[in-house]
C-alpha cells in the first residue's frame, strides 16, 4: 500500500515539476509568445507558424460544419487578399476533418490562404480551444496581442488587423 502511494506521489511531482514545460502547458493568453506547431497543408507540406515570424498572423481554428466559420471565411479571405501586401498572413487550422471534407469548402468559399490539417487535434489542444471558431492575432515577434472567440465580422478584423501589421 504504501509503494503504491509513494509511486502516485512520485507521478504527480514528475509530471508537475520536472516534465518539459511545453508537454504540459495548456492554452494561449495574451501577451504569451504564440505555441508554435507544424501540421500539413491541403497539398502535403509542412507549414510551421514559425515559418510566418517577421509577419502579423491572424490563427483561426475552424471547421466546416461550424455556422460561424462559414460566415467569417470570405471575410478573412478578403483582408488576406487586402493586407498580404502589407506583412499580414492568415492562416487557418482546421478542427480534425478529413482532407476530402475540407478541399470542398475551400474551392466553394475560393479560400486563398493556408489551411492547415490538424488531424489529430493536437493543436488544438496545445491553445485549449474548446469552441470554434477562435482567432489569435499574433504580432511580427510571435506574441499574442488578441484572442477573439466567436464569429468575427469584418470590421472587427479589420480593427484588429491594425494592431499587428509589422512596422
Amino acid at each position: 500500500m504504501i509503494l503504491v502511494l509513494l509511486l502516485g506521489l512520485g507521478y504527480t511531482v514528475y509530471v508537475n515539476f520536472f516534465k518539459n514545460e511545453k508537454n504540459v502547458a495548456k492554452g494561449a493568453d495574451l501577451n504569451d509568445i504564440a505555441f508554435d506547431f507544424t501540421l500539413q497543408d491541403l497539398h502535403g507540406n509542412e507549414v510551421s507558424l514559425s515559418d510566418f515570424r517577421g509577419k502579423g498572423v491572424i490563427l483561426n481554428f475552424w471547421a466546416t460544419y461550424c455556422p460561424p466559420c462559414k460566415k467569417e471565411m470570405p471575410h478573412l479571405n478578403g483582408i488576406n487578399e487586402e493586407y498580404k501586401d502589407k506583412g499580414i498572413e492568415v492562416i487557418a487550422v482546421n478542427a480534425t476533418e478529413p482532407r476530402v471534407i475540407i478541399r470542398p469548402f475551400v474551392q466553394e468559399y475560393g479560400l486563398d490562404f493556408p489551411i492547415l490539417l490538424d488531424r489529430t487535434g493536437s493543436v488544438v489542444d496545445q491553445y485549449d480551444i474548446l469552441n470554434i471558431p477562435v482567432t489569435f492575432f499574433i504580432n511580427e515577434e510571435g506574441k499574442i496581442i488578441e484572442k477573439s472567440s466567436g464569429e468575427l465580422t469584418e470590421e472587427s478584423i479589420r480593427s484588429s488587423v491594425k494592431r499587428i501589421i509589422p512596422k
